[in-house]
């Protein structure tokens, strides 16, 4: 059985800073092909009965500019187990691939919050269309110590789903902030505000993790992205995340983030020194194993 494909258009309010679709655009695109893909099949109810994402890998291949041309999506089932089930997207704008990716899924019972198993009829329609998925490349997982960057942040009533919690592609954004914030104090003219800024430097994501661990709901205390540096190579650095509930010292997500270090062009320059002194005050430490 072949791939399930669909077009999703852009939004103008999609593109950032730099001019093309911000790097969590891509996963609300991811969203909304695997939404059709489920609404279009016999398994339509689990989207109102407990589907949750439990964790994406995307690889960014290349930028995504506004056109009224919608992008193609290719959907695919990879390995399903009792209660979960992997997803493999290619997104495309006309000829060029521009995003691959993975999402972990899992049928969760929110009564007793906790994963349950599908029925065999709700299975099988999945194992029908079950492929073999090139794995995309390990990126690792961090730890991070008592000294990090930390950024509070307020979740915005938008930001909520139909599950009433902060929808999954609302973590990258949160992450995103945090990142600005981190690199801020060491690198002036370093953050495009406008197209027409002129700067030294742009950060391009090439990979982003993301693991969910619990659930943000809508309150008036903030959470918090502690953030760290787990690696940094002649143009890029790894950073890891995690989304925090300070109340109660929860983690909610973790992640980790490749970006690679560009001028104004955005062709890939070597690492400035200074981020090398943000890695040495907020180090991350590898754990041996992949996020996801």
């Amino acid at each position: 059985m072949g791939p399930h494909r669909v077009r999703v258009p852009l939004r103008w309010v999609d593109l950032d800073a730099q001019g093309h679709a911000n790097n969590a655009a891509i996963v609300d695109y991811l969203q909304e092909a695997r939404v059709e893909f489920l609404l279009t099949g016999p398994n339509a109810h689990l989207l109102g009965n407990g589907i949750i994402v439990v964790g994406h890998q995307v690889e960014y291949l290349g930028p995504i500019y506004f056109t009224p041309e919608p992008l193609d999506i290719e959907l695919v089932v990879g390995d399903v187990g009792a209660a979960r089930f992997t997803v493999g997207y290619v997104v495309r704008q006309g000829e060029s691939v521009v995003a691959r990716a993975r999402s972990l899924l899992a049928h969760f019972d929110f009564e007793t919050g906790r994963p349950a198993r599908m029925t065999a009829a709700e299975r099988a329609w999945f194992e029908e269309r079950s492929v073999a998925l090139e794995p995309l490349r390990e990126v690792g997982a961090f730890t991070l110590g008592p000294e990090h960057h930390t950024l509070p942040f307020q979740v915005r009533w938008s930001d909520l789903d139909s599950y009433g919690h902060a929808n999954n592609t609302r973590f990258f954004d949160y992450v995103a902030e945090a990142r600005v914030a981190l690199k801020a104090p060491f690198l002036t003219n370093s953050i495009r505000t406008n197209p027409h800024d002129e700067v030294d430097h742009a950060w391009m994501v090439v990979r982003q993790d993301m693991r969910y661990v619990g659930q943000i709901v809508h309150r008036l205390e903030p959470y918090e992205v502690h953030t760290a540096v787990g690696a940094t190579g002649r143009t890029s650095m790894t950073v890891a995340a995690e989304i925090v509930d300070p109340l109660t010292g929860t983690v909610m997500s973790r992640s980790t983030t490749v970006l690679v270090h560009g001028d104004a062009q955005g062709r890939a320059q070597p690492l400035p020194g200074e981020m090398l002194e943000a890695a040495r005050l907020w180090p991350a430490t590898a754990t041996g194993r992949p996020l996801l």
